[in-house]
């Protein structure tokens, strides 16, 4: 024979013929391993997904406080302005009362009022209840007849609710005992 090799049917040394096929139980054993495989990979999948879910809804989450925390801030640098807009309203001469330059203001009041209604800003009752240092903030504890001690005399400044949250408590007069 010449230097090159003609096909002899043989690999590995051996006879194309004598190579054994894998048995029934390696093939079950293969398939064992590879449908582990896969519930493995589908198992990551479930996991994956979930954990991007969650990731989302947290995102969401934060993203929703951000936002509410914003508000927050905002509403609670409008309400000295409230605060002032109640005072001039409470103090305007009687000989002006009906003029058309109050009679504006009073609608810039209502629209703050309805813009404090609107963002779920409500005020804290005060006058008459007992105190409650939560949403109340005592500024004086003072004798007083006809109440009973802890009871609020009167309110000094109003305070203001977001939802459930105070933004500011109602500054007050309370009474104590003899």
């Amino acid at each position: 024979m010449s230097d090159v090799e003609q096909p002899n049917n043989e690999s590995n040394g051996q006879p194309i013929a004598e190579l054994e096929a894998p048995s029934v139980v390696e093939l079950q054993e293969q398939l064992a391993q590879a449908q582990a495989q896969a519930n493995e990979y589908l198992d990551q999948a479930r996991r994956a997904t979930a954990d991007l879910s969650n990731a989302r809804k947290r995102m969401q989450r934060e993203m929703d406080e951000v936002r509410a925390s914003a508000s927050e801030r905002v509403l609670e640098r409008l309400l000295p302005v409230v605060d002032d807009v109640e005072r001039a309203f409470a103090n305007v001469p009687a000989d002006q009362a009906d003029s058309d330059w109050v009679n504006g203001f009073r609608m810039i009041q209502r629209k703050l009022r309805s813009l404090l209604e609107t963002e779920g800003v409500t005020t804290v009752p005060a006058a008459g209840l007992p105190f409650d240092p939560g949403i109340h903030f005592a500024i004086t504890h003072e004798e007083a007849e006809g109440f009973e001690d802890g009871q609020i005399i009167a309110e000094v400044a109003p305070g203001y609710r977001l939802n459930d949250k105070v933004l500011r408590p109602a500054m007050v007069r309370v009474a104590k005992g003899a």
